[in-house]
């Protein structure tokens, strides 16, 4: 297996984040977590540097010190929920920094040196929620900029051999789901019968960081257990 990739993973603390890290290592990739948790693994291959995504000037001290990565996958998220008339500024403005304003700071650092180097990947991690759901519409909104973000990008680096897509599950089995700040917003089980996986998310995102996935770019794919079915 080839270990001269590295991957920076955001969010790489648990979830989604986790499961990517996981699969990254599994086929040979080296992998750098940031996340404010602690480590998730002490597997070779794997370390993490403490960092707080939604604090610009933090994340903007990290950046420098940065090593030339081959794949960039920004997992880290957080979910807050409110009907319209009670609505939290603060809650929206954090959904803000870490969905939209982190992933720009790292692509705007990262993604012009690969399509210098003329090769990369992006993967985002975005939401079925993009589509909009009652009590979600801050979270959605953030999730849809993060959507039309990716697509701007691609269409700028596609020609530096740079692909940049979106991974848009639905609910997904993670701690998310318990956190109190969605308690008035519970998920919705797919068709399937069964919540989303974060190792089902990881496996598309291990495709699309792959070279056989070169021509797919600009795009958002779902992986949504049926929800996306019409009827």
């Amino acid at each position: 297996m080839r270990n001269d990739r590295l991957a920076i993973v955001t969010g790489s603390g648990g979830g989604i984040g986790q499961a990517v890290v996981a699969a990254l290592l599994d086929q040979g990739w080296r992998v750098l977590g940031l996340d404010r948790a602690a480590a998730s693994t002490d597997r070779p291959g794997f370390e993490t540097w403490p960092v707080d995504l939604a604090d610009a000037e933090a994340l903007a001290s990290v950046l420098p010190r940065l090593p030339a990565c081959q794949a960039l996958v920004h997992a880290a998220g957080v979910l807050r929920t409110a009907p319209l008339g009670e609505l939290d500024p603060a809650a929206g403005e954090l959904m803000w920094r870490l969905h939209v304003a982190a992933p720009s700071q790292l692509a705007d650092a990262i993604v012009p040196a690969m399509a210098a180097r003329g090769a990369g990947r992006v993967v985002l991690i975005g939401s079925r929620v993009a589509q909009g759901m009652p009590g979600r519409s801050q979270y959605a909104a953030v999730k849809a900029a993060l959507v039309a973000l990716a697509r701007s990008w691609a269409a700028e680096v596609a020609v530096s051999g740079v692909t940049i897509n979106v991974v848009s599950p639905g609910a997904t089995r993670t701690a998310m789901l318990a956190d109190p700040g969605r308690a008035g917003s519970p998920p919705r089980l797919p068709p399937i019968g069964r919540l989303i996986e974060p190792a089902e998310v990881a496996g598309l995102v291990a495709y699309l960081l792959s070279d056989g996935a070169g021509a797919i770019t600009g795009q958002e794919i779902p992986i949504c257990g049926g929800s996306s079915l019409a009827g």
